[in-house]
């Protein structure tokens, strides 16, 4: 399979459906419950609205015509103001496993220092392995419970890192 040349950018308001298929998408690839998971965030029908309120980015992967992924952060949905979320880490599956996922991770944890954020937290499923290994590569641990109330009932994997000192 020919790899297209891609690079990742911020968000654009034209790239909100693009995403939110991807997303769907992937989470029907994954057999992901429609209810509980961001298949129905309200989110993913302001896509670009919602990643430009203070404290919020997020980046696409483009080959300048089509979109392949993306990822970024917001804050903890009712949580503690110094705790940001990891958001919709999603890629088409041509794409994944190229370092694309880390890239943007990384990107994402220097933007949630520059926002003075002393928390990341995240949510995944737990057959989601490849997410999970690169999320513990990057010094994300396990949590026993959820934080914040994101609405995401079927997530049942809980991971955060420290990013500043309090």
């Amino acid at each position: 399979m020919i790899t297209p040349q891609v690079f990742v950018r911020p968000v654009l308001p034209a790239d909100g459906p693009g995403m939110a298929d991807i997303i769907r998408q992937v989470l029907v690839e994954f057999k992901v419950p429609k209810k509980g998971s961001a298949f129905s965030d309200p989110s993913m029908e302001a896509f670009y609205s919602y990643y430009q309120a203070p404290r919020s980015v997020y980046w696409v992967l483009t080959d300048g015509e089509q979109l392949w992924g993306g990822g970024g952060l917001a804050p903890l949905e009712n949580g503690d103001s110094g705790i940001c979320e990891l958001q919709k880490m999603y890629f088409r599956k041509e794409i994944r496993g190229q370092g694309w996922g880390e890239r943007i991770l990384l990107m994402a944890l220097e933007k949630a220092r520059a926002f003075a954020y002393r928390q990341c937290y995240l949510e995944t499923m737990h057959y989601m392995q490849a997410a999970q290994a690169l999320y513990q590569r990057q010094g994300f641990s396990y949590l026993k419970a959820p934080m914040g109330n994101t609405g995401h009932t079927v997530c049942t994997v809980w991971m955060s890192k420290p990013l500043l000192k309090a």
